[in-house]
């Protein structure tokens, strides 16, 4: 039997490189695919916030810890990634209540706290492991380990695509580290390899790699017919073979992104002042290259891309690279220097999405693999806590200005309507018109699903 890496090798050998299709009809047809009931959103935007966002500090400001600050935690101190834990620490910065909704905050992110009445805020958030790697996994696809497919590769295989010139999931980076876990929080695991993540690398030269024509395409289509005529057998088998069928899918998007990616990547048409918003102009580069990765968000999900996500930077503080939201010490620096990166670059995402009308058709989620704890750790740090902490949603049928879920006085644990996951992952398949339990794929002798054997949707922050 002919594998995989025989015909990419045809390819190859022919000069077609940078990846192609053969024009089978079958392939070439847009595959949006019929949803269980009415869709509220129709894409997705990540933007994951890798390392740990201290909740206590941003979404879910606790008044006692203020009362408290430097004395012992009460009870039981769970063990979580460090034992040099310190006393109860307040919070540096201050909070109060924003837009109509009144919803509580800090001034961490001013400009996101802004836009109060557009995001719903889940306080009961919980994960089931401190360390990050199994923590990106566990947030990205449910599982701790390798070999399960992302929330991204879902939904791409859950609705098909709608674009034939892009592929329906993108993972945008612009001078950031993939999380600790690698590509393969991304990654399709046992779900057709066409629903994977493709890298946009906007801080690079050539965006996406290996996509760049070697030659023009007029001599790349007369490779394909000669292929066709060459490799008519395996044609004919590939709709049966679907992992080659698959590779041929991959080729064919690629190929028709050698036009499309320049296009996209053009914003010279884009208006100075909206630029200007999303931060372009900052003096800090940081800004302006988040900046870029929200834009960039806006025209793909304006194309139809189904689920887009965003990554941060690391400023050479307390945090590495691949979790520069991991501020063991000095948190108050560090966290003022994240949150500047992102806080402008969202808000005018949100805002930009909602005059052009694609708010009430684009998800935004807001999360990190956990949050941090209401004691310190270090020098002014905070430790990993998966016990409680907060993610925010906004747009797609969400109901702006709500709130699911509550820590404890303290925002060391989940105290109402806990919540996983699972139960994100429930919802968000939800709004997109899927019942978590309904989309499933047969692997290893199981019906597998995102949300395993769990999940429950959060109708109380949905109109």
């Amino acid at each position: 039997m002919f594998t995989d890496t025989y015909y990419r090798r045809r390819f190859m050998q022919l000069g077609f490189g940078s990846l192609g299709g053969l024009a089978l009809n079958h392939l070439n047809a847009a595959e949006g695919k019929p949803r269980h009931h009415q869709a509220k959103a129709r894409s997705v935007i990540l933007c994951y916030m890798s390392g740990g966002v201290s909740h206590v500090d941003s979404f879910d400001p606790k008044p006692l810890l203020k009362k408290l600050h430097g004395k012992n935690m009460p009870g039981e101190i769970l063990r979580t990634q460090f034992d040099n834990n310190g006393k109860i620490m307040q919070s540096p910065w201050e909070s109060k209540k924003y837009g109509q909704s009144g919803l509580e905050m800090t001034n961490l992110f001013p400009n996101i706290a802004g836009c109060a009445d557009d995001i719903a805020l889940v306080r009961g958030m919980t994960a089931k492991f401190s360390e990050h790697a199994q923590g990106n996994f566990y947030m990205h696809t449910g599982f701790p380990f390798l070999g399960s497919p992302s929330a991204g590769a879902w939904v791409n295989y859950g609705l098909g695509s709608v674009n034939q010139n892009l592929p329906g999931y993108v993972v945008l980076n612009n001078k950031t580290g993939i999380p600790h876990g690698g590509k393969s929080i991304f990654g399709s695991g046992f779900l057709p390899a066409t629903t994977g993540a493709s890298f946009f690398n906007l801080d690079q030269d050539e965006v996406v790699s290996r996509v760049k024509p070697s030659r023009p395409l007029k001599e790349q289509r007369a490779s394909l017919e000669f292929l066709e005529q060459l490799d008519g057998a395996f044609a004919k088998r590939s709709a049966a073979e679907g992992e080659v069928q698959s590779a041929i899918k991959n080729y064919e998007t690629a190929f028709r992104m050698q036009s499309a990616v320049p296009e996209l990547m053009n914003l010279d048409k884009e208006p100075a002042y909206l630029k200007r918003e999303y931060g372009f102009e900052h003096k800090d580069p940081l800004v302006a290259g988040y900046g870029q990765q929200c834009m960039v968000a806006r025209r793909l999900v304006e194309k139809g891309v189904r689920f887009v996500e965003l990554s941060c930077s690391n400023f050479k503080g307390d945090g590495q690279r691949p979790n520069p939201w991991d501020q063991h010490g000095n948190l108050p620096h560090g966290h003022q220097e994240m949150a500047r990166q992102v806080d402008q670059p969202i808000a005018a995402l949100i805002n930009d999405l909602k005059q052009r009308g694609l708010l009430e058709s684009t998800l935004i989620i807001f999360t990190g693999e956990f949050g941090r704890t209401p004691f310190s750790q270090g020098n002014n740090g905070r430790d990993h806590n998966p016990y409680g902490f907060s993610l925010w949603m906004a747009g797609g049928g969400i109901k702006g200005g709500s709130v699911h879920g509550a820590t404890d006085d303290l925002g060391y644990h989940a105290a109402e309507d806990k919540t996983t996951v699972y139960d994100l992952w429930a919802t968000v398949l939800h709004q997109l018109g899927m019942d978590h339990e309904k989309l499933t794929y047969r692997y290893g002798g199981r019906d597998m699903r995102l949300t395993d054997v769990h999940g429950n949707v959060m109708r109380s922050i949905l109109h």
